[in-house]
C-alpha cells in the first residue's frame, strides 16, 4: 500500500496510522496530556500552599513569638541582675570592703551558674 491511498483529510478527525493526520492526532494527544499534567501540577501546588498556610505557618509564628518573648524576658532578667549586683556591691562594700564585696557577688553568680548547669545536664540525661 502506498501513502497516496491514505491522503490526509484536514477537516476529518485524525486517526492513528494515517500518515500526517496521525501525527496531528498524536500531537493533540500529547498537548492534552501536557495540559493535564500542568493542571495536576497547579492543583498540587495550590493544595500544598493551603496546607502550608494552615498547618505549618501558624505554629511557626507562635514559636517565633514565644522565642522572641523568652529572649526579651531573659534580657530584662539579666539587666535586673546587673542592677541587683551593683546594689549588692555598694551595700556589701560598706560592710566588708570593696574587694570582698566583688568576691562575694562573683562567687554567688558562679555558684548559681553551676547549679543551673547541673540541673540542665541531669534533665537532658533522663
Amino acid at each position: 500500500m502506498s501513502d497516496e491511498t491514505f491522503a490526509p483529510d484536514e477537516s476529518a478527525t485524525s486517526v492513528p496510522g494515517q500518515g500526517a493526520s496521525g501525527d496531528d492526532f498524536l500531537k493533540r494527544i500529547l498537548d492534552q496530556l501536557v495540559d493535564l499534567a500542568q493542571t495536576a501540577r497547579d492543583w498540587v501546588r495550590q493544595e500544598a500552599e493551603s496546607v502550608v498556610k494552615d498547618k505549618i505557618v501558624p505554629p511557626l509564628q507562635k514559636m517565633g513569638i514565644t522565642v522572641a518573648s523568652a529572649f526579651a524576658a531573659a534580657t530584662l532578667l539579666v539587666i535586673g541582675l546587673i542592677f541587683l549586683a551593683v546594689a549588692a556591691i555598694v551595700a556589701l562594700s560598706q560592710w566588708l570592703g570593696v574587694p570582698w564585696a566583688f568576691f562575694s557577688i562573683g562567687a554567688t553568680f558562679i555558684l548559681g551558674a553551676a547549679i543551673f548547669t547541673m540541673r540542665k545536664v541531669r534533665s537532658m540525661q533522663g
